[in-house]
């Protein structure tokens, strides 16, 4: 009898535990999705002089913040996630509000579709990273909560130049 019960506790658990990996994918792209619209209609708030803008001598501008999310978002999804490249320049001095909004759309569709790839099971997958190892469930996490970080420091931005930010939307 004992042993009968610690098979259906073992079935249960694994049946669980699948449940909330295959749960966690289609939450994942739906959060992606949500803060990729979001963060962009950030970016479109901020007039083109204002992507220049930086409230201290130590801040990256307006524009280098996005530039500087992009990085993150196609660095992380290319080399931890199996996204292939993202062949695009993002240092250049001379990109145009515009050309880095088109970018950003190119970045968050690029590292959604590597996280679509992605199985339940890869998603326990560890990676070396420089951090220590991590499964690529954190690195989607690391992904996210790097882009609300900047993406707040974003908002301040806005504020600073006495513009409303657009209304959050979270899931």
């Amino acid at each position: 009898m004992k042993h009968i019960l610690l098979i259906l506790l073992l079935a249960t658990t694994l049946a669980t535990t699948a449940t909330a990996q295959t749960g966690y994918l289609p939450e994942f792209q739906q959060k992606w999705q949500n803060a990729a619209s979001y963060t962009i209609e950030v970016a479109e708030a901020m007039p083109e002089y204002g992507y220049g803008f930086k409230p201290t001598e130590a801040e990256m501008t307006f524009g280098k913040q996005l530039l500087h999310i992009m990085s993150n978002m196609t660095w992380l999804s290319r080399d931890y996630l199996g996204g292939g490249s993202f062949d695009h320049d993002l240092k250049r001095e001379d990109l145009t509000k515009t050309e880095i909004i088109t970018l950003l759309q190119q970045a968050f569709d690029h590292a959604g579709k590597a996280a679509a790839a992605l199985t339940p099971e890869q998603l326990e997958e560890k990676v070396e990273f420089f951090a220590g190892p991590m499964t690529k469930r954190q690195i989607l996490t690391l992904m996210n909560d790097h882009l609300t970080h900047h993406r707040g420091q974003l908002v301040v931005y806005l504020r600073l130049n006495g513009i409303e930010p657009p209304d959050y939307r979270g899931w």
